[in-house]
């Protein structure tokens, strides 16, 4: 079997981060979006992956042949962002005959993947929620077995959302239905979307089952981001390391701190994640990003998502204040 992860889309709900970084290395809870899909797949066993690249792709196929020099990878690239039907498309000469698990590059999924790989049908992952009309919805029968995908619709019949993971046994297939909808120009919000060609499967009698995974993470958007940054830096348990001291500062778990980091005078977390060889002084940071590289001076921060390489200064107050005085600094 095979992994295809697509990650050739500009994330642009990230901007201005994704305008130098790709949405895939984004940094989360001590790790990125991409180290945690990969990891989780390596440990269901696959060791065969194909990457479906495009804009800033050459940062991508550097990491993975840098942090995974252990995995068979190959890269393909998207020149033309026409949907997620067009990039898998592409893939078709890399994988063949083989199996594949497709698991999109903007999201986590928290399930048994050994389960999901042994299946002897194929299974799109599922999870209920509360408006499905932003997302692929899937229509299942008592049985579990699916009976209709529908990208995006505006009247949904179901609320069970594709989570963007996806359990292809027949492979050839796939790809027949991708390319007879590209011939044929059959585009949902007008790009060629994976979910019209697995209705073809179902269409020309392929089985697709339904698997409701326990938890599921898009990291799209900076609100969403943030809010997976905290979940998971809470699930593995991540804190300052105690043999660091950190000069005249306060560290409230669950916290995330890279390598070379400089901090002193400063109030850290909960839920923060801080690159590698960043420095702060004199600030207090909650609920947030920080990348690599940066540096942070006399700043308070909250729900906010700092990109690498970045310089913030505040300002610095001196106050003589009497009794029964309120003051708004902003």
């Amino acid at each position: 079997m095979k992994a295809i992860i697509p990650v050739a889309g500009a994330g642009t709900k990230l901007r201005p981060h994704t305008y130098t970084q790709p949405k895939a290395l984004i940094p989360l809870a001590g790790r990125t979006i991409l180290s945690i899909i990969i990891d989780q797949l390596v440990d269901a066993g696959i060791t065969e992956f194909v990457f479906v690249v495009g804009y800033l792709g050459e940062k991508i196929q550097h990491y993975v042949e840098k942090k995974y020099p252990q995995l068979t990878c190959h890269f393909v690239q998207q020149n033309s962002r026409e949907g997620t039907g067009h990039a898998l498309s592409l893939t078709r000469d890399v994988v063949g005959n083989d199996e594949i698990l497709i698991v999109l590059g903007d999201t986590i999924c928290e399930c048994d993947f050994k389960e999901v790989i042994a299946s002897p049908y194929s299974m799109l992952g599922l999870k209920k929620v509360d408006d499905p009309r932003n997302f692929g919805v899937a229509e299942l029968d008592e049985q579990g077995k699916i009976t209709r995908v529908v990208e995006k619709p505006q009247i949904p019949k179901s609320n069970l959302a594709l989570v963007g993971l996806y359990k292809i046994k027949e492979t050839q297939q796939l790809y027949d239905c991708l390319q007879s909808n590209i011939d044929n120009r059959i585009k949902s919000h007008d790009e060629f979307q994976l979910t019209d060609a697995l209705e073809c499967m179902i269409e020309h009698g392929v089985q697709f089952n339904g698997y409701k995974v326990s938890n599921w993470f898009d990291c799209g958007r900076k609100d969403t981001l943030l809010e997976t940054n905290a979940i998971l830096l809470k699930k593995y348990k991540l804190a300052s390391n105690p043999v660091l001291p950190y000069e005249n500062t306060i560290i409230i778990p669950p916290v995330s701190i890279g390598e070379g980091c400089n901090i002193k005078n400063a109030i850290i977390g909960p839920n923060v994640a801080i690159g590698d060889n960043t420095v702060i002084n004199y600030s207090i940071v909650k609920d947030s990003i920080i990348g690599s590289f940066s540096n942070l001076y006399e700043v308070v921060l909250k729900s906010s998502l700092i990109g690498s390489d970045a310089n913030i200064r505040g300002l610095s107050q001196s106050l003589n204040i009497g009794d029964n005085t309120e003051i708004d600094l902003g």
